[in-house]
């Protein structure tokens, strides 16, 4: 069973399209890279799912369960956001304690997840307040993975990371793979890309141009890199898509 399903989906805020009739199937234990530049309509998909935003057009699936009106499917989703918000005045302690009473979590707070390869577990009396965007980052990190999400979106997840931290989340992307967790990542590098994804997702204009596993994108294009082949195939693209008219 698909644990995740777009359905012709599309944004649209007033005359503009973020998002353009974007259909994709996403498989328990796959993670998904999710690229494309500037405006492409990533952060909307995203939006969308999280119901942050309500989609203009089609439908949205979380293991079988629509999103709409009713929250409960975000118990199978974590999430990290790129640029992450707390309340200033909580320690992290107080937060992890607040969140594992919210998600009915018995874990005790200085384990879990990336927990203490983070070195979160030596920072829970800090205030939120006080943190760097790398240590923000890691809280982020920590709550994404904490309640074993079915769902795992990772927005630039190792912006601001030291490179410790960043082989540390990597190293935990490909465990909770393992147990059958869906990652959709969006991520401009290419580095990051070619270590975790099983397929790549790229965005243009708010419309979804291409979804293939790397090794087809690199065979379909005759190029030894990703980050050669991916333009090459957009190129490609465009060139059938004129010719076609």
């Amino acid at each position: 069973m698909d644990r995740l399903v777009f359905e012709q989906v599309g944004k649209r805020y007033g005359k503009l399209w973020a998002l353009r009739d974007f259909s994709a199937r996403f498989m328990p234990g796959e993670a998904v890279s999710v690229i494309g530049p500037n405006g492409s309509g990533k952060t909307t998909m995203i939006k969308c799912l999280l119901g942050l935003v309500r989609a203009t057009t089609g439908s949205i699936q979380v293991n079988g369960q629509r999103v709409g009106s009713d929250p409960a499917y975000r118990h199978q989703v974590g999430y990290m956001p790129q640029i992450t918000r707390f309340p200033n005045e909580l320690k992290i302690g107080q937060l992890i304690d607040l969140m594992d009473d919210i998600r009915r979590s018995g874990t005790p707070r200085t384990e879990g997840p990336l927990v203490r390869e983070l070195g979160v577990d030596r920072m829970m009396d800090k205030r939120l307040g006080t943190l760097s965007g790398g240590q923000r980052q890691k809280v982020s990190a920590v709550l994404a993975f904490r309640y074993d999400p079915g769902v795992l979106i990772l927005d630039e997840p190792t912006a601001g990371l030291d490179p410790l931290s960043s082989e540390a989340l990597i190293a935990a992307v490909r465990k909770i793979k393992q147990n059958g967790c869906t990652v959709l990542i969006t991520s401009h590098l290419m580095e990051e890309v070619e270590a975790l994804a099983d397929r790549v997702a790229y965005l243009h204009e708010g419309r979804l141009q291409f979804l293939l596993a790397p090794e087809e994108i690199i065979e379909a294009t005759g190029q030894q890199r990703l980050s050669k082949a991916i333009p090459a195939m957009l190129t490609h693209k465009r060139t059938a898509d004129v010719e076609s008219l």
